[in-house]
């Protein structure tokens, strides 16, 4: 393994499959938020491409300047300024507690600057991802010890486990705290290290489950998604009729019905569901393909590369990209409990794409430096 520090090499071609795949997916996401959000635009702000509109202007301009700036910056440059980013973005994540936050849809999540929203935990995970990877990237006591490694690096998860469970973002919480585990064992921990903190984290997660009413209703849901179908189980139940009523091929784009009356966020996690509905199987199914393609292509070119933090970059982006779409997917089929947490590209919301978009700059960049 190399050491971790960086140095210029001359520099190759992009990976061309991972922008493709990734402008493939923002391409067909506009497309179905077209579809998905149209009735709902027009019932509230009477405009049908009013969600289009802004997802164009605020979302996808700003991630195309995010992906252009990574493309360009050396990664190496990341590893400087990853305790800054770090902190400030979890300032920006305690922000919500002031006045400047807001609640929407039962959870506290977004902060107003002005006109621009923002959902500071998407933008956690960019930071955390640089900032683990710098941190394990360096002194190797950080890898193998108790005192210098696991205890710092739980006390990490631990921070933001309070802040965004509080938050009721206990998805956003699951997926960086899984993400920061695969990394900190692809940076070569030990074994007992990984399996105490995986412990800790499905303890803590049940027991706050467990004495929040919501969250336990969704498990109670997922065990039993009969029990209760106009209630705790009624969105899970419209996302399954929604997937089986597409069939192979799909009822066809914008003809979906569930999306008008019946199935909750259609612009939001349930995106997948009108997908499945208007596309059918073989639509959903490419879907799926392309993100496994994108995130296993990703997690692979950590191998050619012969620097420690660039690898943790990469295996920290692939797995936050593949772990996310496989649990919006899963949750939205039944095949695990229903989290809210949005589709990777496709799904409604601003922050979320400049922040998927700036990883795929950075991948990009990296990737030019691989052997």
């Amino acid at each position: 393994m190399a050491s971790a520090t960086l140095t210029y090499h001359d520099e190759r071609r992009p990976d061309y499959i991972i922008i493709f795949c990734a402008a493939f997916l923002v391409a067909f996401g506009i497309m179905m938020l077209s579809s998905a959000s149209s009735d709902l635009g027009k019932t509230r702000f009477g405009d049908s491409y009013y969600y289009v509109k802004h997802q164009l202007l605020f979302g996808l301009t700003l991630g195309l300047a995010g992906f252009l700036v990574a493309a360009k910056t050396y990664y190496g440059t990341y590893q400087r300024v990853a305790l800054p980013l770090f902190i400030i973005s979890v300032i920006g994540a305690l922000l919500i507690f002031t006045p400047l936050g807001f609640r929407a849809g039962g959870a506290e999540r977004w902060i107003n600057i002005g006109p621009v929203t923002i959902q500071p935990a998407e933008i956690l995970k960019l930071t955390l991802v640089i900032y683990i990877a710098a941190w394990l990237g360096g002194d190797a006591k950080r890898r193998e010890t108790l005192w210098g490694g696991l205890i710092p690096f739980l006390a990490v998860l631990g921070l933001l486990g309070a802040i965004l469970l509080v938050q009721s973002t206990t998805s956003a919480f699951v997926l960086l705290a899984a993400t920061a585990g695969i990394m900190y064992f692809a940076s070569g921990a030990r074994l007992m290290y990984l399996l105490l903190t995986a412990v800790l984290g499905i303890a803590t997660i049940v027991t706050v489950s467990y004495f929040s009413p919501y969250r336990w209703s969704r498990i109670m849901a997922y065990v039993n998604p009969d029990a209760n179908l106009q209630e705790s189980g009624y969105h899970s139940n419209q996302a399954r009729i929604a997937i089986g009523s597409g069939g192979l091929w799909g009822v066809g784009l914008g003809e979906s019905t569930t999306k008008m009356k019946y199935l909750p966020e259609p612009i939001g996690d349930s995106v997948f569901a009108v997908i499945a509905e208007e596309l059918g199987f073989v639509g959903s199914a490419t879907v799926a393909l392309l993100f496994g393609t994108l995130s296993l292509r990703t997690l692979l070119l950590s191998r050619r590369l012969q620097n420690r933090f660039g690898q943790l970059l990469l295996v920290g982006f692939g797995t936050t990209i593949g772990l996310q779409a496989f649990v919006n997917i899963g949750a939205i089929s039944g095949l695990i409990p229903l989290t809210g947490m949005p589709l990777p590209f496709v799904s409604y919301g601003g922050t979320g794409i400049v922040v998927f978009l700036t990883m795929i700059g950075i991948i990009t960049n990296i990737s030019k430096y691989t052997v």
